[in-house]
């Protein structure tokens, strides 16, 4: 009797009610999921097919429990099903569908049939080496890789007291060209989830600039703190913040960057895919993001304001010219044959020019030898690229060579920056040693790698380098490396040093005195103050007041 109370009052829930619990347990699903993973609502994005495959499943799943989930019947398994089906089919229909288009898209999108699309992806320009690549002035050229700069961050970070133990160093830094001069900048983090939830008030007080010539790593704090950030959990997270804002675009991890005032921004390009559903992978613009404020503005790629030093990833830019490289002559030779089939080498770096960065690596054949057939320079903020001609040695071979010659001192080369030295493209590599700090440097001919110059500074490593071109007769001249100063002679001195004459010159309005060898210059024997002369000479460090000077002519 009390059994059949109990059945009474427990009703059966009717078709309606089930499928309204069903759609209020995915759609709950759906929001968590969506918070977490925060997928792009586009058709030409993946991840947004899982996520609906995933929220059909979460459905199905809820109609086999609010229908019992009970197998013990006379029909079975078959007739479960069949009832179950009677409950879902509209959903069976979306998956099926999700499921169709996800393999036509990406077959419309596989290079096999789109070859010549993914080839144009990035055409790169032939560029002239000694004409575009000007010698770039010894206070611009980076002495620091990533992870030394990083390491002196994080060091800076712990002479900070009253910092240390709410946040810590990020080890996010991006390279950039601030105020002129190469730098790798990088916010901090809360050091742990209780940290941000004491300190997200104010937000992040500071962030790291490091002067990768200088190698002087200071942190700027600010004013008003850095409320959207990666180390922010909730809302203000910065991929949540811009999923939010925009959630049909799809983004590339967004960099940090500074403005010329000192703002600290997010930059995240927008990607889009060109060929076909899910291929050609492109950047066709960005947000920008107060890391302060929060306020996103949108730029298209072409209309990014000038201070944006990094809207191209260098593995998006590398792998659009391998596409160029290797299907150059079609997909069949890719495979078969490898007619004037290239490809990018392993690793990258970043030369600062022009008030832009540009990314440098080599181009090498298919085969991955240790020779270089040329080099790729890309802006990053425009993705303007060129293509040198300049038979060598691969990065790595030159690391091995500079590294042979200091191996009695242990150090570790870094990867490679691509100069200008006296017309010759060159290879300069800072040495560190085991604690991630630099000690010397090397310069290494790119088409000669055995020729190997060291020195404790850049210009004394350039001195050397250009001497050992001069004694081997790659350069013609007296070894000069492309700056040139004209002027009227101020001030001219004289000494004998190591049993050779030199003549110290002074220009009109310039405080330096060059360096000029009687011995290479017989000219500069008879000069006197008043003449108007040109002199090529060794690039300026920072505080430099004697250069050398390699030739000199009267005007």
């Amino acid at each position: 009797m009390g059994k059949e109370k109990v059945q009474k009052m427990k009703k059966p829930k009717t078709r309606g009610q089930k499928i309204l619990i069903n759609l209020v347990v995915t759609l709950l699903f759906g929001l968590v999921g969506f918070y977490l993973t925060l997928p792009a609502i586009n058709l030409h994005a993946e991840e947004f097919y899982i996520f609906v495959l995933l929220l059909c499943a979460v459905y199905i799943l809820c109609a086999l429990v609010t229908s019992g989930l009970d197998l013990r019947g006379r029909g079975g398994v078959k007739e479960y099903f069949s009832f179950i089906k009677s409950q879902c089919l509209p959903v069976g229909i979306l998956v099926v569908v999700m499921l169709a288009v996800m393999m036509v898209g990406q077959l419309v999108s596989a290079p096999i049939f789109r070859a010549s699309a993914y080839r144009d992806l990035l055409v790169p320009q032939t560029g002239d080496f000694t004409a575009d690549i000007t010698q770039i002035s010894f206070n611009k050229i980076p002495t620091l890789d990533r992870d030394s700069a990083e390491y002196l961050s994080d060091r800076q970070m712990g002479t900070l007291s009253d910092m240390v133990s709410q946040f810590e160093y990020s080890d996010d830094s991006t390279q950039i060209n601030y105020q002129d001069r190469p730098v790798r900048v990088a916010p901090i983090a809360y050091a742990d989830l209780i940290k941000w939830f004491t300190n997200r008030g104010d937000g992040l007080p500071a962030y790291v600039i490091v002067d990768m010539v200088t190698q002087q790593a200071t942190v700027v704090r600010l004013s008003e703190g850095i409320k959207y950030s990666f180390s922010e959990p909730l809302n203000r997270n910065i991929m949540r913040h811009l999923r939010f804002q925009f959630p049909t675009y799809m983004f590339a991890e967004p960099e940090f960057e500074i403005n010329e005032e000192g703002r600290p921004y997010w930059i995240a390009p927008r990607i889009a895919r060109t060929i076909g559903l899910f291929g050609g992978t492109d950047i066709i613009g960005a947000v920008l993001v107060d890391a302060v404020t929060g306020e996103c503005t949108y730029f298209d790629a072409a209309d990014v304001p000038n201070w944006v030093d990094n809207l191209y990833d260098p593995d998006l830019v590398m792998g659009q010219y391998d596409y160029h490289g290797t299907l150059v002559n079609g997909f069949l030779n890719s495979i078969f044959g490898q007619r004037d089939v290239t490809q990018t080498t392993e690793g990258y770096n970043y030369i600062a020019m022009d008030d832009d960065v540009y990314m440098y690596t080599g181009v090498t054949s298919a085969n991955a030898d240790q020779s270089n057939l040329g080099f790729l320079l890309c802006n990053l903020r425009t993705k303007e690229t060129k293509y040198y001609t300049a038979p060598g040695a691969t990065e790595y071979a030159a690391m091995a060579s500079a590294q042979g010659v200091v191996q009695d001192l242990g150090y570790i080369a870094t990867f490679p920056i691509l100069l200008n030295i006296g017309g010759e493209p060159t290879y300069f590599i800072p040495m560190k040693d085991a604690a991630n700090l630099v000690k010397t440097y090397a310069m290494v001919n790119v088409s000669r790698y055995d020729i190997v110059a060291t020195g404790a500074t850049v210009s004394e490593c350039e001195r050397a380098y250009v001497r050992m071109l001069s004694n081997k007769g790659i350069t013609t001249s007296t070894g000069g490396s492309g700056v040139t100063a004209t002027g009227v002679i101020a001030e001219l001195r004289s000494a004998v040093m190591d049993g050779n004459s030199y003549y110290f010159i002074r220009l009109e309005g310039e405080k330096v005195f060059y360096s000029v060898s009687a011995a290479q210059n017989s000219l500069a024997v008879i000069l006197n103050v008043g003449d108007r002369v040109t002199i090529e000479h060794a690039a300026a460090e920072e505080g430099q007041e004697i250069l050398t000077g390699y030739s000199v002519t009267r005007n």
